[in-house]
């Protein structure tokens, strides 16, 4: 028996099973057996097979929302502006409005000086009392007139009286011929002084005009003019005409403004839609009256609803500044874009944060069924 701690000693090594031996080695038992190769391509086939099958089903649902969710990116969002101008020139005393204010109706934006209108309604207005009082003398005139045609008709009456009497005379020769002339001669002047008082009553008439007071004409002439007057006083004071939001103003206090002059736009933001640019083939089946899905690019993540109210008569190009001449021999066709307007569901935006040139992507959902879709598909 050996000693393990003598020097001479030899080490006592066992040897560790290898391939030679017969015996498995240690890597060998844990290592699991390979599958054979036929099974590994069958699962990758299987695992192919399933990812066709979801890219088709995936590109069928994106087919058919696209035959029944009709969208563009060419849609703004639009509203009513009313500009706010001058009528009348002067100015500019108090401005009560800054950018951006939400006002109401009626709201007092703008007051014009209005010392020289005032002025101007004192002087119609005493134009009026003047030819209210010329007015009553033309009457008086007119009743002299009267007077005058009825006393020319007298004479006239006695005149021919007379001259009756004179012929019955002068046949019975009681009166000479010369008497006779004279008669002749008044009864003549009798009618040339009726026919003139006459003409006088016409023109006193058509002076003072109809008999009643304030449908004369001197009085109706000056109280147009001082209609006038009281309607560009009004004018000195410039009020909202609808709701809405203020913006581009542009004046200020101290301002000489003349008539048509903008001062500042008003934008009411309750009665917005969206003008949407769809390509003519995209106009198939849509419809007014249909639902509308849109996003703005500034609200991310918010959805909008609104409906299908018109459709434009032509196509934008048509009623642009320049339309194309395709007549003139280069033509090339390009798809053309259709406004379509969408009215704006309130509920939807009920704190009014759309803004009037907002960019929007609006989603049509037209009514087609998948069936109509597949059997379109079909070629008979």
């Amino acid at each position: 028996m050996s000693d393990p701690h003598h020097p001479d000693a030899a080490p006592d090594v066992t040897p560790e099973p290898g391939p030679g031996t017969g015996e498995p080695g240690a890597a060998q038992q844990a290592a699991p057996p390979r599958p054979p190769a036929s099974g590994r391509m069958a699962k990758a086939a299987v695992i192919l097979l399933l990812l066709g099958i979801v890219f088709i089903g995936l590109g069928i649902h994106w087919w058919i929302r696209h035959q029944t969710h009709i969208e563009t990116d060419n849609a703004f969002v639009e509203a009513h502006i009313h500009p706010i101008a001058a009528r009348i020139p002067g100015t500019v005393t108090r401005v009560l409005v800054r950018d951006n204010q939400q006002v109401r109706k009626g709201d007092l934006l703008v007051e014009i000086d209005p010392a020289d209108y005032r002025i101007q309604v004192d002087k119609a207005n005493a134009d009026v009392a003047v030819a209210r009082n010329e007015s009553d003398g033309d009457n008086s005139e007119v009743g002299v007139s009267r007077a005058a045609v009825q006393q020319a008709r007298a004479q006239l009456d006695q005149a021919r009286l007379d001259l009756e009497r004179g012929k019955n005379l002068f046949a019975r020769e009681v009166i000479p011929r010369e008497q006779l002339d004279r008669l002749e001669t008044a009864s003549r002047v009798a009618a040339a002084r009726l026919a003139e008082a006459g003409d006088k009553l016409r023109k006193a008439l058509a002076i003072a005009g109809p008999s009643d007071g304030r449908s004369r004409a001197k009085v109706r002439q000056k109280e147009a003019d001082l209609a006038d007057a009281r309607l560009k006083l009004s004018y000195t004071r410039i009020y909202a005409p609808t709701d809405g939001h203020i913006t581009r103003k542009t004046v200020e206090q101290g301002n000489i403004i003349q008539p048509g002059q903008p001062l500042m736009a008003l934008v009411p933001l309750r009665n917005t839609w969206v003008v949407a640019n769809y390509k003519e083939s995209q106009l198939t089946y849509i419809r007014p009256g249909q639902k509308v899905e849109f996003r703005v690019d500034s609200y991310p993540g918010k959805r909008f609803t609104g409906t299908v109210d018109s459709i434009m008569a032509g196509t934008g190009a048509a009623f642009s500044l320049l339309p194309p001449e395709n007549a003139s021999g280069n033509y090339v066709k390009v798809v053309q874009r259709i406004p379509v307007k969408i009215a704006i569901d309130p509920s939807s935006d009920p704190e009014q944060v759309l803004r009037v040139g907002m960019s929007v992507v609006p989603t049509v959902l037209v009514e087609r069924k998948v069936a109509d879709i597949l059997r379109d598909l079909l070629p008979f």
